[in-house]
């Protein structure tokens, strides 16, 4: 997404099994390889690390 992702907008890359087509590859943006996600981040389970990202995406968007 060269302009940037919009909040609510799933990535481009994301495959239907949730897993980034570009991970590991030369090709995957700056900004996803350096991502390191931690507990804070990304809470206990899945349902806290999704409204973590949401309120990251809107913080930022």
């Amino acid at each position: 997404m060269p302009h940037g992702k919009p909040a609510g907008i799933p990535c481009v890359q994301l495959l239907p099994d949730l897993r980034c087509a570009l991970f590991g590859r030369p090709e995957r943006p700056v900004f996803c390889a350096g991502l390191r996600p931690s507990e804070e981040m990304c809470g206990a389970n899945r349902e806290e690390a999704l409204a973590s990202l949401n309120r990251l995406e809107e913080d930022t968007g």
